[in-house]
């Protein structure tokens, strides 16, 4: 499994979510860090690339249909011996597509 590490206003943006769906994001988070690669490479992960005129290559995205909630993560592998894998979340709103992934690029 993944570490999971979050940007300090994804945290604020879990914190302002309703309890049941906050557990509903968080049960997300946590079956996607088993392997948060690519469906590609048989992870769970949607990949982005350009999205609204932002280049997200190696961003990838949660979407939870029901609730209209999008979570945006990046993969940081250090290369070291013990070398640390982190899946880190960058947004998770409610806002349209573009807006999220706008945020997301600014929060890199």
């Amino acid at each position: 499994m993944w570490e999971i590490k979050y940007h300090p206003e994804a945290v604020k943006e879990l914190e302002k979510l309703d309890g049941s769906v906050r557990i509903q994001v968080l049960k997300g988070i946590l079956k996607v860090s088993q392997n948060p690669a690519g469906k590609k490479s048989g992870g769970y992960g949607e990949p982005l690339g350009n999205k609204g005129g932002s280049n997200l290559t190696g961003y990838y995205k949660i979407k939870y249909r029901k609730i209209g909630i999008r979570v945006v993560y990046r993969l940081i592998v250090e290369k070291a011996e013990n070398g640390t894998k982190q899946m880190y979340i960058l947004v998770i709103s409610a806002r349209a597509d573009n807006e999220v992934y706008d945020t997301a690029a600014k929060r890199k």
